[in-house]
């Protein structure tokens, strides 16, 4: 019987690989990648604690008990306090939340705004291509980080704000690598018996397009999120990100890395951890993605 359930089983294993190719893409990157999935196994514990954080956490991230302010770490406090009596362990979960919003806020807008663009860019050409690749230019010529502060600075600060100033530096750099994949596939003929049939020009860009970019894109989006979560800590850290009392990881670091530094050197010590494993755990992940779906490197 153990051997008539095993052999069922192999053949249902079968049977599902070949139906979703999704899966067998899982497997086999779980196989040769398992450095991406230690990466991915970070990202999914991010995401578990962001929305269990309630259940996680033994105090509201915004109460204080000022006759345990810098608490070291002990039972009751599993990562010590803060200057403001706060439950850092509770913040740090809660900053979680934080992280992946902004992360994935502005990853999102960033990407799909420069996938649209970098395809409209290739598929039209011309004049339109041009003037559009200059004004990319412009954009890109800045890093990331001054950029980002221009636009805080003009905007003021909040969460609202710093998920724009980090979209926009992401769109251009989105934009020019869709945009090269794209010109190879304006060329194939089935985007010529689109234009022959009368589609339109969204749809071909939309329908025939966008897809056959979606290897370079899903490489982007996975590495803009650990890009933005490491931004907005940037800001925060510079007091021009999330503001007091929401709990992020970059403006915990802003209140303990310097005056607390040896009298309190958890404050700043767990922030810091938590930014270098969600930025880890995304990028490790993201090269998984790039070596899974990159034929050149696949063959490796």
């Amino acid at each position: 019987m153990a051997i008539v359930n095993e052999a069922s089983l192999e053949a249902q294993l079968e049977e599902l690989e070949e139906k979703t190719p999704w899966f067998l893409a899982a497997k086999t990157m779980a196989r040769k990648q398992p450095v991406g999935v230690a990466g991915l196994i970070i990202v999914l514990l991010m995401v578990f604690a962001s929305i269990f954080a309630p259940i996680l956490t033994p105090f509201h991230p915004e109460f204080n008990s000022f006759e345990n302010m810098l608490t070291p770490p002990n039972a009751t406090y599993l990562m010590g306090t803060d200057q403001f009596g706060r439950d850092i362990f509770t913040r740090i979960i809660y900053g979680a939340q934080t992280a992946l919003f902004v992360g994935f806020s502005a990853a999102t807008i960033g990407a799909f705004a420069g996938l649209v663009l970098g395809v409209a860019s290739a598929y039209f050409g011309g004049t339109f291509d041009l003037v559009l690749q200059r004004v990319m230019d412009v954009f890109m010529a800045f890093p990331l980080i001054i950029l980002a502060l221009a636009v805080v600075a003009t905007l003021g600060a909040g969460t609202e704000n710093v998920i724009i100033a980090i979209t926009i530096p992401f769109i251009p750099q989105c934009a020019r690598v869709v945009r090269s994949n794209a010109l190879a596939i304006r060329e194939i003929p089935y985007v010529d018996a689109a234009r022959a049939l009368g589609f339109g020009h969204m749809r071909i860009i939309l329908r025939h397009m966008a897809p056959n970019v979606m290897a370079p894109f899903l490489i982007l989006f996975s590495a803009f999120v650990g890009q933005a979560i490491l931004l907005e800590a940037s800001l925060s850290y510079l007091g021009m990100g999330v503001q007091e009392p929401t709990p992020a990881w970059g403006l915990m670091l802003q209140g303990g890395a310097e005056e607390y530094a040896e009298s309190a050197p958890w404050v700043a010590i767990w922030p810091g951890i938590a930014i270098s494993l969600a930025v880890f755990g995304f990028n490790l992940f993201g090269d998984a993605v790039r070596d899974t779906l990159d034929p050149r490197l696949r063959s490796r």
